[in-house]
């Protein structure tokens, strides 16, 4: 359960509420490893992307281990120019001179409205404090990095090593691929080699957060970060990546389950594809729909808006080899067919998940995404976020 789960060996997180937020609720927290980590970072490729973002991937490029990570919630510190950059800065320096490791050594993020400068008064104090705060629990952290989430996100895998993997991450509204979508760290006490699993990573991040959309829109600030710091020794690598896309995909799945207003988890299984990145393109285009969330909001097993989205996603299909079936049903194999739509439409309904499989009838590549229903709570949520 997330409420005994600690960090691997080696980490401690803090929490605190710095009065970033309004709501008086935790906004400011940190990660810290006692060594050294080998890390793999992927982060949005919005051209408006936020000043951690941007600075994230800079000390990415440089290839020097990372011993923490900061974090606020509440403004995303995006479209606020070089006062922004400096701030963002001063962050991983408050912090690193606190916990006496380089400036550089501190990776950043920073979530919540866009355009609004940091009160840094109460970033820096908040920072000089957090210190004090460590401890090994991973709730107060998961907690602390929320926005309009409904409830903390994480998961976890334990190696045949002993090595762990803990995960986290924040997510539920501006949700689309684009790596990434969301915030989402990973931190693990397992040795591996930075440059392994910066390879490896790019597919991880496709199947896991790319796959997952709630509304169609990217943030400014999206960003995944792993951290692996060697504590528990050696471990076999082909183990610890298929762990840690797991873990990551529990995440995604998370995300899409707690979309703003979902009370609908949406899974779309294509199979039959040419390529792997033409099923992952066609899953994410069903999922992203308004017109097929709205469908599953009203448990209406209308597979018209599947060939619809499948047709626009721009995947190779082969409309007489194509097949849908919703929750388990076949409702199309190259033509209509006939089901029971009151049937399907009462499982739709009193199912937490919605699942569509889908066979393009071109090949035997498969791809999964995750998204949700389209809700009034949606726009309620939307029309008043800043007022």
């Amino acid at each position: 359960m997330t409420e005994s789960l600690t960090f691997p060996q080696g980490f401690q997180a803090a929490a605190m509420a710095a009065g970033i937020k309004p709501s008086g609720k935790t906004d400011l927290s940190c990660v810290v490893s006692e060594r050294d980590c080998a890390w793999a970072f992927a982060g949005t490729r919005s051209t408006t992307a936020a000043a951690s973002v941007l600075r994230n991937r800079d000390l990415y490029a440089s290839g020097q281990p990372l011993r923490a990570l900061v974090v606020n919630a509440g403004i995303a510190n995006a479209a606020t120019g070089k006062k922004g950059a400096q701030d963002n800065a001063d962050m991983a320096d408050a912090l690193g001179s606190v916990l006496d490791v380089p400036q550089d050594a501190v990776v950043t993020a920073s979530t919540g409205i866009i355009g609004h400068l940091l009160p840094m008064d109460k970033v820096l104090s908040g920072i000089e404090h957090l210190p004090s705060e460590l401890q090994g629990e991973v709730l107060p952290f998961a907690t602390a990095i929320m926005t309009t989430d409904t409830k903390p996100k994480t998961a976890h895998a334990t190696l045949n090593s002993g090595a762990t993997i803990v995960g986290t991450a924040k997510g539920s509204g501006m949700i689309h691929p684009d790596m990434a979508t969301m915030f989402a760290f990973a931190f693990s006490d397992a040795r591996v080699d930075q440059a392994a699993l910066r390879a490896a990573f790019p597919a991880i991040v496709a199947r896991t957060f790319n796959a997952v959309t709630v509304d169609g829109d990217t943030s400014t600030s999206d960003m995944t970060v792993v951290f692996a710091n060697g504590a528990a020794g050696e471990t076999d690598l082909d183990e610890f990546l298929a762990a840690l896309e797991g873990v990551m995909r529990d995440l995604a799945r998370q995300i899409a389950a707690d979309g703003e207003g979902a009370s609908k988890l949406l899974t779309v299984k294509v199979s039959g594809a040419k390529t792997e990145a033409e099923a992952l393109t066609a899953a994410r285009t069903c999922c992203v729909s308004p017109l097929l969330k709205s469908a599953v909001h009203g448990a209406d097993p209308n597979w018209g808006r599947v060939i619809m989205a499948v047709g626009r996603s721009g995947a190779g299909v082969d409309i007489e080899k194509l097949t849908v079936a919703v929750q388990g049903v076949p409702v199309f194999a190259g033509k209509p067919l006939g089901y029971d739509a009151a049937a399907v439409s009462q499982s739709m309904k009193d199912a937490a998940e919605v699942v569509f499989e889908i066979d393009l009838g071109v090949g035997s590549e498969r791809g999964e995404a995750w998204g949700c229903d389209l809700s009034a709570e949606y726009v309620s949520i939307n029309a008043d976020y800043t007022t």
